[in-house]
């Protein structure tokens, strides 16, 4: 298991665990301070370079989210995203990190299942 020892994920544990994922590729359209995360070119993931805290913007399941929210403090409606898809998640060692990597999973998840059939059978 990737990270399977760590108590905290910081910053270059997440992008590892991003990019072991199939169909990955990342980068900064947005500017140099901010990375995304993409799925055969669909956004999963999204954190600044440049912040003190360090959060990312996670894709959710609507009734999950509300769920998250309401159990974790560091878990907050998507910073300049559609708030009932997004969640920007706070990744400072209070949430878990198998939680962590659940969050991300479920993300990248989400995303790949919407893509199209043509596109999720390409490799």
């Amino acid at each position: 298991m990737i990270f399977g020892s760590i108590s905290r994920m910081n910053i270059e544990h997440f992008i590892k665990y991003c990019e072991s994922k199939p169909h990955v590729s990342f980068d900064t359209p947005f500017g140099p301070d901010t990375l995304v995360f993409r799925v055969k070119g669909k956004i999963f993931a999204l954190t600044g370079l440049v912040s003190a805290d360090f959060t990312v913007n996670l894709k959710c399941d609507p009734q999950k989210s509300q769920e998250l929210r309401a159990m974790y403090e560091d878990i907050i409606p998507g910073y300049h995203m559609n708030k009932k898809h997004w969640n920007t998640v706070r990744f400072d060692g209070r949430i878990p990190v198998k939680l962590l990597k659940e969050l991300i999973d479920h993300s990248y998840q989400l995303v790949y299942e919407s893509l199209p059939l043509k596109l999720r059978k390409e490799q």
